[in-house]
């Protein structure tokens, strides 16, 4: 009877173990989104433990219009579906500033996230995301904003 329910916890385990899927310990590369993120984010991935990672990502922009830049934190859980295939949420925040025709300064937003991503069997990561922000200063943004963007990352 011990043989049979060690039998059963030792596949129970491996059942689990095998649908979790490792993440990359490192990825870094481009989030293109709308022009609420400011454009294109510099945008880098640190794997914490298991299937949660950090997000960090450097917005900026310098035209006649406005002069800003934005960073966000984000911390995720990653959950595999099939394949390489994954989604993950996400939580955090940020700071950013600008200085645009009768209006600048400073601001700090929270954000969620929301994304499916593609793991290649090269080190490429592609994903697509939603992040709903709230914005803490009436003259950058005075509702909920929501940046979608396709990030292309290297893995290492």
């Amino acid at each position: 009877m011990k043989k049979i329910v060690l039998l059963c916890v030792m596949a129970l385990a491996f059942a689990f173990t095998g649908f979790s899927q490792e993440i990359s310990k490192n990825a870094i590369g481009l989030r293109i989104g709308d022009s609420d993120g400011l454009g294109a984010e510099v945008s880098y991935q640190r794997g914490i433990g298991g299937n949660n990672r950090l997000e960090f990502d450097l917005g900026w922009r310098n035209s006649d219009d406005v002069d800003a830049f934005k960073l966000a934190a984000l911390y995720q859980w990653v959950m595999p579906i099939d394949g390489g295939f994954n989604w993950y949420v996400g939580a955090g925040g940020g700071i950013g500033s600008f200085d645009a025709p009768g209006a600048d300064g400073t601001f700090l937003f929270g954000a969620g996230d929301l994304g499916i991503e593609y793991n290649f069997d090269i080190p490429l990561l592609i994903s697509l995301d939603m992040r709903p922000e709230l914005s803490f200063n009436d003259d950058y943004s005075d509702d909920l904003d929501l940046d979608i963007a396709i990030g292309i990352r290297y893995q290492f």
